[in-house]
């Protein structure tokens, strides 16, 4: 469990779901003390988010969305406002010329970019095409890719178009959008999901091709993920694990328990 999630025994801190106004991708678990004022929280907060005390304004939402309350004194305690956990601690930025707005910080098409021609990109003696083409000269088997054609196709079986999912790490829940392979991203079976919230990084569009159709930043497509399928229904909603890594990784962290259990017996 993530270190945020944490509660030690006898604490009575609250764990609330953070959003921002402007950063419609920015989504944090953290705990507050409720002896804490309103100030030190948005001090906590800025450290965040990149928004400054005296330009934030704080509200509150219950589980089912309704609008608890406006944190509007900053010198009260966070409990005076009866936060729970899971609540919703949303952010609302006053400055419009803070770093946040203009979506400067989430989309990267607004940042200026190096630029450089096809003809003196391959003029250059010290790029990665040339030192990729030299391994190659040297060595033909590694230009093979290691990953085959049906690379998790198994494992894919068990995934449905519709299936609630929830993906890990972030848990970020959403619905699957497609499954199958992407010849146009690499070999094996990949997994499209549509996330409840703006969490994704495209609308099922990728490199030019369409694998399905979401709102806009509600996308991801992923080739091994930590995957849990929902099942059961209403308050009986249970979800299943199921991890999908490449073999490679598998391999490198079997051999790595092996050199640690190799250690434990020689200590004895």
């Amino acid at each position: 469990m993530a270190a945020s999630r944490l509660q030690m025994e006898g604490d009575d801190s609250v764990l609330l779901r953070v959003t921002h106004s402007n950063l419609k991708s920015f989504g944090a678990d953290v705990r507050f003390s409720p002896q804490m004022n309103v100030e030190a929280v948005k001090e906590k907060l800025w450290k965040k988010c990149g928004t400054s005390v005296s330009a934030m304004a704080l509200e509150l939402y219950d589980e089912s969305g309704s609008k608890v309350a406006l944190l509007s004194d900053d010198t009260r305690p966070l409990g005076f406002y009866s936060p729970f956990d899971e609540y919703r601690l949303h952010i609302i930025d006053l400055d419009p010329s803070s770093v946040t707005t203009g979506g400067w910080l989430e989309d990267t098409s607004l940042v200026e970019k190096y630029t450089i021609s096809e003809e003196d990109y391959a003029k250059r003696t010290d790029s990665f095409r040339k030192f990729k083409e030299k391994r190659v000269s040297q060595n033909p088997a590694a230009s093979e890719s290691k990953t085959k054609e049906n690379f998790m196709e198994d494992l894919c079986e068990n995934i449905k178009v519709g299936d609630r999912c929830q993906v890990d790490p972030g848990e970020k829940r959403g619905v699957v959008k497609y499954v199958g392979q992407a010849e146009s991203l690499g070999p094996g079976y990949w997994v499209g999901i549509q996330y409840d919230e703006p969490l994704g990084k495209h609308d099922g569009m990728v490199k030019g091709t369409r694998f399905f159709e979401c709102p806009l930043l509600h996308g991801g497509l992923r080739e091994f993920i930590t995957l849990k399928l929902a099942f059961g229904l209403g308050l009986a909603l249970e979800w299943t694990r199921l991890v999908i890594i490449p073999k490679e990784i598998f391999s490198r962290k079997k051999m790595k328990y092996k050199i640690h259990g190799r250690i434990k017996q020689a200590m004895g």
